[in-house]
């Protein structure tokens, strides 16, 4: 069974950057497709990014009805079990828990997603 592990959270100012990473360790990560979700308290886990195992990725769009696609950037390397989320241009909202999660399909439903990492914190600060 694939254990996931999150890492590269922290405090940063807005404005700045911060690379999440996900170990995948138990499992192979290319047959999984994986993504990056994301929590604040008393509110639902949001979708931000997902990537297929053929590469193909998938962005979310906040409840503002802004697109995360471009100060996001989700990649993966099967060699390294590694999946990673870029975020650059941090804002105060993007303050969360950030999860990683892997799947058997393609999906941006919560729900679809079998393996959950711990969470890693970011706060970013005004």
């Amino acid at each position: 069974q694939a254990q996931l592990r999150e890492s590269g959270g922290g405090l940063v100012q807005a404005g700045g950057s911060l690379r999440l990473s996900c170990v995948v360790s138990g499992g192979t990560v290319s047959i999984y497709s994986m993504a990056w979700f994301r929590q604040t308290p008393g509110v639902a886990r949001e979708f931000v990014a997902g990537i297929s195992t053929s590469g193909a990725t998938t962005y979310g769009i906040t409840t503002k009805g802004e697109s995360l696609e471009g100060r996001f950037t989700i990649s993966r390397d099967n060699a390294q079990n590694l999946v990673t989320l870029q975020i650059d241009a941090l804002k105060v909202e993007d303050t969360a828990v950030y999860y990683c999660a892997g799947a058997y399909s393609n999906s941006v439903r919560e729900a679809e997603y079998t393996y959950w990492g711990q969470g890693t914190q970011v706060t970013v600060s005004s």
